[in-house]
């Protein structure tokens, strides 16, 4: 085997006994190896550009003409340079309507750049002509220079009160946060460890008119509204089960597949923002569970349209058990179940309690209102259906729902009075068809829920010594006639002030008259 051994010196190249022919090859093999390398390893490697390659010239309407070369301009050039100039501007200007210095002005600008810095308007490059276009004469330079410098503090000024409200925004933000926060734990340690003997309290009534947080909103509603009925969770299981029952055997009862086709159909339009309560959303199944089960354990008042609202308000703050206690209690309220069953002499009890209150409130609105044959039954039974959930953005009828737990059906009117205080000026100049549009579905305006509670606030319920309690409780005859009386003393009223004021400016004339 050592002999079938290649030998080293066997091994190395044969340079040395190379004829001059054979060394000849050799350029030629490196040529080959080079052309196979560049063949098979073609666009591996990238190749440098060449830094002297000429740039694309311009064009002009006939021929070419050579580019203007013009320095390279980074986003921070072209801000500082328009920071400088709407300084300019803002100095030329001030001269010429004061005659002040330009330094502090420019320096005011400064500061108020150390704050915040527009960049919206760093495309906003004014340039010259192109030089195959005549050239500007100095005075339309100057006036075009001009223009743009006002074009650009325009903008700037605009994006600077933009960030202003903005920063406003952010800091109420902070503030409720804040405000949240402590409150939070003002419930957590001394109203809800001691809740019966602290509901009542001064200290209590002031949280909850600002809102409560909605880390204990919850259990604040279930206190609020209490379980007169006794319902437990094995009873809520029991009915869950039979309605389970009856979706699975819907063909037997055309009854109940009304109603539960009635809330198939209500849960895909409730809150559809949200995009939770939709098939396939998290809360649909839960939604559809509770709605089903009430309508098997109250089949006297079963489904109605507004109610997947209410259910779906108290599962956004509470777990299943407790939102179906709470929503039967809550249905079970005098004014609730007088709506939701329809009883036609309680709702224009209730109507006509809110006018009596809506003229002494707003007497204007309510002549308005009566000029267009506009009655409450049009708005409020969708406010009152919904307990303000369609009408008003979800964050402000959650608001509502906190004082409406502790003060009963008062504030839901008291609320509607609110909401036609705050839109007074507006709905004074609509007619009609509009009035009915813009109460079907309020704007969401901003800082909404603050302004709706002060005018809230600035609505008292109280006509002459009676309470809200003692006027919904009177017959309508009743409540009518008390209403007509009031008019007709206010006409008389009207009339006499009329006629003092005649009979006065009569004397004076007639004194005028003599003494001529």
């Amino acid at each position: 085997t050592s002999d079938l051994r290649p030998q080293a010196s066997d091994l190395r190249p044969q340079t040395s006994g190379l004829r001059p022919q054979d060394s000849d090859l050799r350029p030629q093999a490196s040529g080959l190896r080079r052309l196979f390398f560049a063949v098979y390893f073609r666009g591996v490697f990238s190749r440098k550009q060449s830094s002297g390659s000429p740039s694309v010239a311009g064009f002009k309407l006939f021929g070419k003409v050579p580019p203007r070369e013009s320095p390279a301009k980074t986003a921070r050039t072209i801000q500082l340079r328009h920071v400088m100039s709407l300084q300019e501007y803002e100095a030329r200007h001030s001269m010429m309507a004061a005659g002040s210095s330009p330094t502090h002005h420019a320096s005011g600008r400064s500061r108020k750049n150390l704050e915040f810095e527009p960049l919206s308007t760093t495309a906003l490059i004014l340039e010259d002509r192109p030089a195959n276009l005549p050239a500007k004469s100095e005075a339309e330079a100057q006036r075009h220079r001009q223009q743009y410098d006002e074009m650009v503090a325009g903008a700037k000024r605009r994006e600077l009160r933009e960030a202003q409200r903005r920063q406003s925004r952010r800091q109420e933000r902070f503030r409720q946060e804040e405000s949240i926060a402590s409150a939070m734990l003002v419930w957590n340690n001394h109203i809800l460890p001691h809740w019966d003997a602290m509901r009542s309290s001064r200290r209590a009534r002031d949280l909850w008119w600002q809102g409560l947080p909605p880390n204990v909103r919850g259990r604040v509603w279930s206190l609020a509204v209490g379980n007169e009925l006794n319902i437990t969770a094995e009873l809520y299981h029991i009915f869950l089960s039979r309605a389970k029952e009856r979706w699975r055997n819907r063909a037997e009862d055309q009854a109940d597949e009304s109603s539960l086709q009635l809330i198939t159909l209500d849960i895909s339009r409730t809150f559809p923002s949200l995009c939770v309560f939709q098939k396939g959303g998290p809360y649909h199944d839960l939604l559809q569970s509770i709605l089903g089960a009430y309508a098997c354990y109250r089949p006297d008042v079963g489904y109605v349209q507004g109610m997947s609202f209410i259910a779906a308000v108290l599962i956004l703050n509470m777990d299943e058990v407790d939102a179906f206690v709470c929503f039967s209690n809550l249905i079970n309220k005098p004014c609730q179940m007088a709506f939701f069953r329809v009883d036609h002499q309680l709702m224009l009890r209730y109507f006509g309690a809110f006018e009596v209150f809506f003229e002494e409130s707003l007497p204007r609105l309510f002549l308005h209102f009566q000029s267009f044959s506009l009655t409450p039954d049009l708005y409020l039974i969708d406010w009152i259906f919904s307990l303000y959930t369609k009408p008003l953005p979800l964050d402000v009828a959650c608001r509502v729902w906190d004082v409406f737990c502790r003060d009963g059906e008062e504030f839901l009117f008291r609320t509607g009075l609110g909401i036609l205080r705050l839109h007074q000026d507006v709905l004074l100049h609509m007619d009609f068809i509009h009035i009915a549009q813009f109460l079907s579905r309020l704007p969401d305006e901003e800082l909404l829920s603050d302004r709706l509670f002060a005018c809230i606030a600035a609505t008292p319920m109280l006509s002459g010594n009676r309470k809200w309690s003692q006027v919904s409780r009177l017959p309508v005859s009743r409540v009518r006639e008390r209403g007509e009386k009031k008019r007709k003393v206010k006409c008389v009223c009207v009339c006499v002030c009329v006629c003092v004021c005649v009979s006065q400016v009569l004397s004076s004339v007639t004194k005028e008259a003599e003494k001529s």
